[in-house]
């Protein structure tokens, strides 16, 4: 178990990177409308949706936002979600308990992670990812307890800090990309969402471009399966 967590941490440390400044951003946002340590823990405990937490300090603190737009904006937010877990079926078919929480935990960047597998041992796979799914979230929810107490001790500006965000998505890309045989998937995502967005906008190109992914990466599958 030791090896694996090691193994774990180490893959996660573009992760804990990126988490640690982007976290202390949303703990900074919270601190700043007035919301205390324990809030945060408990929003990035138990929400741990990343983007969706910045837009939740809004969507709380406003007086005019019903629960009906609430609950469509976190559902289009997060729709990609839908299919990081439809790809993930055959992999965490047989995780058995862990299983719960890794659908939990399964973030854009662990998913990025777990689609680069593990090189180790089979049966050692499930607890492998479980070790990187834990690591991460504990970075965020470190990461957002600390942004909360500077806010607490100094006066800080949030300006442009949630950049890391993308900077975070770039740094994970690449790593994929230099420690994947193949980069069919990568490159069928970066041309889909190129199009997507071309095509549909800033604001609607997710949905589907997400689809699109999915519809040629299962028919890659099922070409791949046939020729076997």
């Amino acid at each position: 178990m030791k090896r694996l967590f090691r193994d774990a941490f180490i893959a996660t440390l573009p992760i804990m990177v990126g988490y640690l400044v982007l976290a202390c951003a949303f703990g900074l946002l919270m601190n700043s409308h007035g919301f205390s340590v324990l809030w945060v823990f408990a929003m990035s405990l138990f929400i741990y949706a990343g983007s969706l937490q910045f837009l939740a300090v809004d969507l709380i603190t406003g007086t005019s936002i019903s629960l009906i737009t609430v609950a469509i904006t976190s559902f289009m937010i997060n729709a990609r979600h839908i299919f990081y877990g439809i790809s993930m079926l055959d992999r965490y078919k047989d995780a058995g308990k862990k299983k719960p929480y890794l659908i939990f935990a399964l973030t854009d960047e662990t998913y990025s992670l777990v689609c680069t597998g593990y090189k180790g041992a089979a049966e050692e796979e499930h607890d492998y990812y479980f070790f990187v799914s834990l690591l991460a979230q504990c970075y965020w929810v470190v990461g957002s307890i600390i942004g909360c107490l500077i806010g607490e001790l100094l006066p800080f500006t949030i300006l442009e800090i949630d950049f890391a965000l993308t900077a975070l998505f770039v740094t994970v890309f690449f790593d994929q990309w230099i420690n994947s045989i193949s980069h069919f998937s990568a490159i069928t995502g970066v041309v889909c969402s190129i199009i997507c967005l071309l095509l549909f906008g800033a604001t609607n190109f997710l949905i589907p471009a997400m689809i699109s992914i999915l519809v040629i990466l299962s028919v890659a599958k099922v070409f791949k399966r046939g020729e076997e």
